[in-house]
């Protein structure tokens, strides 16, 4: 049997194609992604999302309310709110954020990206060290001023700020008894990590 005319074995691994975030729009545009996947782009790559428990859900809510009730009562509002949307980060990566706090100037015709975010918060409960360090990555590197983890299990509040193409320059872990402010806006009533957690 004459080898020289098999195939070379490392040609025919398997090879990762990333998509793009127009690719990942068509994608769901065609019906293969529906409204009830529970996914993301990050690095061109499709992840899924755990399922969002009760205690992350009503820990959304009380961000949302928190965050709505000291936002909307300024007129005009110092931010908008965005639950659990799109931000997209980078051709290749398109994360849903569990909060937003997005500049009230941002465009309306498109989807966020970093310029227009003020405030990343994600809320961990079994996706810890993947908010840690992935997510913490991108989010840096896109140039995120501010980014929080809520880590339900050890009810904290993981502040990271000052962002560079390594991570963030500082993150500091708020237990119970502390209360937070947003760095982009400084008169914003604070956030007891009692409230959110």
């Amino acid at each position: 049997m004459d080898t020289t005319l098999l195939p070379d074995l490392l040609t025919l691994a398997p090879r990762e194609r990333p998509f793009t975030v127009d690719e990942y729009h068509r994608l769901a545009e065609a019906g293969v992604l529906t409204e009830d996947d529970r996914v993301e782009l990050l690095d061109g790559r499709i992840i899924t999302m755990s399922p969002i428990g009760s205690a992350h859900l009503h820990c959304v809510n009380r961000l949302n309310r928190l965050f709505t009730t000291r936002i909307y009562q300024q007129d005009p509002p110092p931010a908008l709110v965005s639950v659990q949307n799109p931000v997209r980060l980078s051709p290749q990566s398109e994360p849903e954020p569990d909060v937003v706090l997005l500049r009230p100037d941002a465009p309306q015709d498109r989807t966020p990206i970093p310029d227009d975010v003020l405030l990343v918060v994600e809320v961990a409960d079994t996706t810890l060290a993947y908010d840690r360090t992935v997510k913490q990555k991108h989010y840096a590197a896109a140039g995120i001023s501010e980014y929080w983890i809520v880590d339900l299990n050890a009810a904290t509040v993981i502040v990271h700020r000052n962002p560079g193409a390594d991570g963030y320059g500082s993150v500091v872990t708020h237990d119970a008894e502390a209360v937070l402010t947003v760095e982009a806006f400084p008169a914003l009533s604070a956030l007891p990590v009692s409230e959110i957690v």
